[in-house]
């Protein structure tokens, strides 16, 4: 109890108060703008957390992803343009809402089982993170380094590209983690020379460049959305509690859903809403009625995107493995603040870890009267014209990218993953993979050859262990998977098609 109770004061220390209130409205104004991704929202505050405090930094990082998660649904219900990935998979439902007049409705289910799912996924962190420290705790670089290995495959799994794409994406990112002289040789690799490079490319100017920078090179080579006619909303959760009774089950399935989904590494709350919402019509007693402006699609989507939110930190606090991309950033503010992601996290420094799930839980509360206040506010903040708004985030990338490094060479860095993911992304090669390489290369590499080291070069003893040996099933069964649907697809597949489907 004395933990908790630090924990609390830490909570309500002034800076980390202010920094939740003050990332929570830029989380809802960022997060609301077409185009503009919770990630890149995200990626944004991590130059401001230099100058917080490890509590406050980790909370800007917690409110603001929450918060831009469920504003992407403002612009979608209204205009028919996501607001962020997680959003678009109901888009279209959302909007037929609003044809019909139901547009409160539909906001306000966005934003009560929003809430919901990230205080359910936040229960789901604080039950099943510390169990698996206490398994964590016996883990030796074997077991990490198959765990590593796993969570690169289940990126390239859950990939909504073709396989091949996301691997080579993958391999990409493990290449970049390759450069310099941080690895346990000691030996300078893929410098060309350049002392800039001997400490490595820092995961930080990556995830700005690949997420922020793009992002506006995207915005400027597509047509600017139209403008949102003001318009006055009436009771924006009215009809909620009825809808909670309503769909119950589809509400809980989604927030199942959702933590499954957040575990997996590279998935996200965008997976998990497109999961939710097929789920939602298969499952459905009425499924010709989605598309038309049915509301049990967006309970279950919504409830799951924001569970998936909270459950994608139980990795990347475990193992510093992360569950999606928002806890990529999330891990280099942790390292940055000395909380350095691993078991002994929960055991060394428990009034942190209860610090973290009271953020998501006040983050989740108190998004619903912010959330009313900011789709009130919807007409204006969308009307913001995009060549004022661009500029801005490109300067506070260059800035932060300066400010990460104390050179310009950093702000060139930024510049150059911003071009790298932007042809990534046009040409289908998802950057989530490569954003994991570069984050776990070195988790890869280190307890790789720190494990040959102890075994004297014999790799037995990577499957002699228990729980080494599962994740080695399970590593191996996840590389061989695409190759087993290819040769299925080919071979056993064709011939067990239907006479006339294959005609």
């Amino acid at each position: 109890m004395s933990e908790l109770y630090e924990a609390i004061r830490l909570v309500a220390a002034p800076d980390v108060v202010i920094a939740i209130v003050a990332s929570a409205i830029y989380g809802l104004v960022v997060g609301s703008m077409p185009g503009l991704s919770a990630t890149m929202a995200t990626a944004l505050l991590v130059p401001v957390t230099f100058w917080l405090s490890p509590i406050a930094a980790i909370a800007t990082i917690i409110t603001a992803s929450a918060m831009a998660i469920f504003s992407g649904d403002i612009p979608g219900c209204l205009l028919r343009i996501p607001g962020t990935p997680a959003s678009a998979a109901y888009t279209d439902e959302a909007y037929a809402m609003t044809r019909k007049g139901q547009a409160e409705m539909a906001l306000g289910a966005g934003l009560w089982f929003s809430a919901i799912g990230g205080i359910v996924g936040t229960l789901s962190l604080v039950l099943m993170a510390p169990l698996l420290a206490e398994m964590a705790l016996s883990f030796s670089t074997y077991e990490y380094f198959w765990l590593a290995f796993l969570g690169l495959m289940c990126a390239t799994l859950v990939a909504r590209s073709s396989p091949i794409k996301a691997i080579a994406s993958m391999l990409l990112g493990l290449l970049i983690a390759c450069i310099g002289m941080e690895n346990p040789a000691g030996t300078p690799r893929f410098t060309f020379g350049m002392t800039d490079l001997l400490g490595g490319i820092e995961p930080i100017p990556a995830l700005v460049g690949v997420f922020a920078v793009s992002e506006v090179m995207r915005a400027m080579a597509s047509a600017e959305p139209p403008k949102l006619p003001k318009r006055k909303f009436g009771s924006i959760l009215a009809n909620q509690w009825m809808l909670t009774k309503k769909y119950q089950k589809p509400m809980w399935r989604g927030n199942f859903i959702g933590i499954i989904i957040g575990v997996l590494p590279g998935a996200g709350a965008d997976m998990a809403a497109w999961v939710s919402y097929a789920m939602s019509k298969k499952f459905s007693k009425t499924p010709e009625l989605f598309g038309t402006g049915h509301p049990e699609g967006l309970v279950e989507a919504g409830a799951s995107n924001n569970a998936s939110l909270a459950s994608g930190w139980v990795p990347a606090l475990l193992f510093g493995i992360p569950g999606d991309t928002i806890t990529a950033i999330a891990i280099g503010v942790l390292y940055m603040k000395g909380l350095n992601p691993g078991p002994t996290l929960f055991t060394e420094n428990a009034r942190s870890m209860y610090a973290l799930y009271l953020i998501f839980i006040i983050a989740n509360i108190i998004m619903i009267p912010l959330g009313i206040v900011m789709i009130r506010m919807a007409s204006t903040v969308l009307r913001a014209p995009r060549a004022s708004i661009m500029p801005v985030i490109l300067l506070l990338c260059a800035v932060g990218a300066y400010a990460t490094g104390n050179n310009l060479f950093s702000v060139g860095l930024v510049g150059a993953f911003g071009i790298l993911g932007f042809v990534m992304e046009r040409n289908g090669y998802p950057v989530a993979a490569l954003v994991l390489g570069i984050v776990m290369g070195s988790m890869v590499e280190t307890n790789f050859v720190t494990s040959l080291i102890k075994s004297d070069g014999d790799v037995l003893p990577f499957f002699e262990r228990p729980v080494s040996a599962v994740l080695a099933a399970m590593t191996i069964g996840a590389l061989l998977w695409p190759l087993g649907v290819w040769i299925w697809n080919r071979t056993g597949g064709a011939r067990l098609q239907p006479r006339g489907a294959a005609e």
